[in-house]
This record gives C-alpha cells, structure tokens and sequence, in this order.
C-alpha cells in the first residue's frame, strides 16, 4: 500500500487509490478470519461497489462484514461443496460462506459450463449477504457472455395487501458484452428505495418520497422516523418479483426462506441468502461471438442517438454511467466518507495494519 497522499475529493472525505483500498479491505478481512484468498475476493467486489458509486455496497459493507464473521454468521472457513446431475447446471453448497465468496465461485463455474454447453446454471445455497450482484454478472460479460442474475434474501419489505415485512429486497442483474462500448449493466433490486436510504434521510432529517416506505405495520409514510422498511417497486410488481426470486433461487436450490421466516420457527429468521448465476454463449444462439457483440453496439449507439428531452443531460443505457465513474476513480482513487474511514482505520489500529495514505 502507497503511502503518497492523493488528491482529496472534496470537505470530509478522503480520496485512496483503489488497489491501495483493495489491499487495506483485504488486510482487514483476513485479519477478521477469512483466508488471504477468500479475503481479497470479497475486498475486490467492495471496491467495485465503491468505484461505481454503489457506496450501500462498497467499503461500507467491510466493517459489516467483520461484525457477520465475528458473530459466527459468516463462515470464515466455509467448505463449499459443488454438487450437478446435468451438464450445464450446478448448485454450490455455500456453507455460510460471505457472499462474494460464493457468488465468485458460481460465476466461474457458470462460465465454465456455459463454454461447454452454451449456457451454465448455477444456483446458490446458504451464503451470507451476497454483495453486489452486479460483480458477478459483469464478470461474466468480460468473458463475452451474458451474465445474468438473481437473489433472495430475508424478508425486510412489504407486500401488495400484506401487514408487515413480508418478502425480500431481492435483486436482479443482467450483464451483455459488447464491442466497443462499456457492456450494459442492468442491477436493481425490487424495492423502491434502499434501507439503506431510509437511514440516511433519518440521518438527515429529511423526508422519505411518496409511497417508497412504510411503517411496521405496512402504512406508507414518508416520515424517516417511523419508517422501517421499504416499499415494492411498482406495487404488485415489484412484490411479485421478490417472490418470484424467491421461487427461483431458493426454493428451486432446497432451501426455503420466505416460507422457514413466516413458520414461526426461530431458525427460519437466521441470515441467510441463495442466488442463481446464469450465463449464456452467444454463439449458442446461430452467430458469431463477435457479431452478437457489434449488434449490442449498434443497438446501444441507435438509443443513444434519440433525441434527447429537454431537461436531460443525455441519453444513457443501464451501467454507463457506473462504467464512467469506475474509469474516473481508477484514475482519481475512491472517496471515503470520514465516518467510514475512521471505522476502518480504528479496526485496523486494533489489528495492527497501517491504512494507506490519503488526503
């Protein structure tokens, strides 16, 4: 790690080369319990978060983490197990492994099936927080496959006609390669507003949008106080999703969450999560490879030459923008809040690790 003070990004925060930022999260993890291996895996899907501007999911989620490992949530020394009757579809037994543990491993495996048979399949089964889902469908796009992907959680928003928490903030991701461009990058999770956002506005004081948050009872509000769960995106279709994820992911790898949560067994509301990893060969498909990805091109070039509406800055595909920010901050270093960097820096003092510099 450098010690060469960067630039700083602005009042409060502090600005650190990512790989310097990569190390220093990695460094702390293992010290948290994971191996060196496992530990730079789940530092690298943070700094992808963080240099994307994905702050809910970036170096925020590093103290999180230690908290999960030293809890015994997570699995420092998880034995994940790849278990397959077909061909092209597997599932990883995660063992409570942290999630971009897991999740990378399922991304190489469906790559690896989708070269053989044009599409891999791999499903999740109890891993820990799975991170950012938009890591591992790129990742499979930079082997020039489309990635796509989904996640079932613990229930924590509401449901169309339903009192209370009823179903996940599960997610969703697609990744398509192309040519000359950034690949499209479509990541989004089911609910309206994050938690994480319904945290900041009682930070701040602020108030919440229209019908993006409820209280306990499932009452929209935009009060942050009484808010402590997020809404459906699109009502019935945003509830519909998150059960649907939940259909797809976890009940298809034998591992129920929605329906253990809702038994009134205390077991059913221990953390967990399941995930299912797709990958498609274009090539499987009639063309070429490289012809699959100038069509994307083309494709995305056409929307980007419509007229642009007034009051818009531009016209932009899903991830474009995140693809930008990522290049700028591989450049410029990764912001960090000052709350943020003291967290960090104090568990590093406890640990004895020296934080790269910054400024």
């Amino acid at each position: 790690m450098t010690d060469t003070p960067t630039h700083a990004p602005g009042p409060g925060k502090v600005r650190v080369p990512a790989d310097d930022l990569s190390a220093f999260a990695a460094a702390l993890l293992e010290q948290g319990g994971l191996s060196a291996e496992h530990a730079r895996t789940t530092a690298d899907v943070f700094v992808w978060a963080a240099r994307r501007g994905v702050e809910s999911h970036g170096l925020a989620r590093v103290p999180a983490y230690l908290d999960l490992l030293a809890k015994g949530v997570a699995n420092a020394d998880p034995g994940l197990r790849v278990e397959s009757t077909t061909p092209a579809a597997a599932v990883i037994d995660a063992d409570r492994a942290p999630g971009p543990v897991a999740l990378v491993a399922a991304a190489d495996e469906a790559v690896e099936r989708a070269r053989a048979f044009g599409v891999g399949t791999v499903g999740v089964r109890r891993t820990v927080h799975t991170g950012a889902i938009g890591y591992y469908v790129s990742r499979v796009a930079e082997q020039g496959l489309v990635g796509l992907g989904f996640v079932a959680g613990m229930p924590n928003m509401g449901y169309t006609g339903v009192k209370g928490a009823a179903v996940a903030t599960s997610p969703l991701a697609v990744a398509v390669p192309a040519a000359d461009r950034a690949p499209l990058l479509l990541d989004m999770a089911t609910a309206t507003i994050a938690l994480g956002r319904i945290r900041q506005a009682k930070a701040n004081g602020t108030p919440l949008p229209e019908n993006a948050a409820a209280t306990a009872d499932g009452t929209p509000t935009t009060d942050p106080e009484q808010a402590v769960m997020p809404l459906p995106l699109g009502g019935a279709k945003g509830s519909g999703m998150s059960l649907a994820f939940e259909l797809l992911t976890s009940v298809l790898v034998g591992a129920p969450i929605f329906s253990a949560f809702h038994s009134g067994d205390p077991a059913g509301r221990k953390h967990r999560q399941n995930a299912l990893l797709i990958a498609l060969d274009p090539a499987a498909f009639g063309g070429s490879a490289a012809d699959f990805r100038a069509a994307v091109d083309d494709t995305l070039g056409t929307l980007k030459s419509l007229p642009v509406a007034d009051g818009a800055d531009g016209v932009y595909y899903p991830g474009e923008r995140s693809a930008a920010l990522a290049v700028e901050r591989a450049a410029d270093g990764v912001p960090v809040a000052p709350k943020l960097w003291r967290d960090l820096t104090e568990r590093a003092a406890g640990y004895g690790i020296t934080p790269p510099g910054t400024a």
